[in-house]
């Protein structure tokens, strides 16, 4: 008869010590990154209905200057809170803006109406930006051609800078930026996802914005999503006003 093999305790410590990191990091509680305010004085969020009800003056207090909302996704989706969070964070000290989601499943053209339909032309607000990401069984395997995207990506974002007078900025994380966005869209600001490290771009250009994290747990928002997405600046606030202070 085999005897009964005993687990080693430290399997069993590791085991508990991985466990525990996973949940402080999908608590919020553990952060990889942690942009310090002295290298990066520039700071903001971006939202979405997920947020919730949002008390913009209160959020805003949070040591923010920032703030981009989400407006719209493909051709046809508003999001339902990006009216009231629109008006009411531009009644705040933030510098605001909103972004769309882009869709590999219908063209350019009508993406940009959809969003020139539900946003207003603000003299003061950021640039529309364009957030191209990986979303459901689109991989980098699986979603349309370089060529495709790209060719209805430059529709979208010749027709935002024409309507808004500003050129774009484009949001996106390390896969489709190499796949998409290198070497090619050189003259566009680039705000970029990596929640575990400070960015560094496959063509070796500088990003404007980095979300450092989408666990950030601040005041002011009562949302189903217990955390909001933070990100900073690259560079001084007087860099951030020369640059969009419009």
């Amino acid at each position: 008869m085999q005897a009964h093999k005993k687990v080693s305790p430290l399997i069993i410590i590791v085991l508990l010590l991985i466990t525990g990191a996973f949940l402080l990091y999908h608590w919020g509680i553990l952060q990889f990154n942690h942009p310090d305010a002295e290298t990066y004085p520039v700071q903001g969020i971006d939202v979405s209905t997920y947020q919730g009800t949002i008390d913009w003056p209160v959020l805003a207090s949070n040591d923010l200057t920032f703030a981009f909302i989400k407006a719209t996704e493909g051709s046809s989706f508003q999001d339902e809170k990006f009216k009231y969070n629109w008006e009411n964070a531009g009644k705040t000290h933030l510098k605001v803006g909103a972004y769309h989601f882009f869709s590999y499943e219908t063209s350019g053209a009508t993406q940009a109406e959809n969003y020139i339909k539900t946003v207003p032309i603000k003299d003061d607000s950021l640039p529309p930006v364009v957030d191209i990401e990986f979303y459901g069984s689109y991989t980098r395997y699986t979603a349309p051609d370089k060529e495709t995207i790209r060719r209805e990506l430059t529709e979208l974002l010749n027709r935002l800078e024409s309507h808004y007078g500003k050129r774009p900025i484009i949001y996106t994380s390390t896969k489709p930026y190499a796949s998409y966005i290198a070497d090619y869209y050189t003259d566009y600001p680039i705000w970029i996802r990596n929640f575990y490290a400070c960015p560094i771009l496959s063509d070796h250009r500088q990003w404007t914005f980095w979300q450092y994290s989408d666990k950030g747990s601040l005041s002011g928002y009562t949302g189903y999503a217990p955390n909001i997405d933070l990100n900073v600046y690259r560079g001084s606030y007087d860099e951030f006003m020369a640059q969009f202070g419009y």
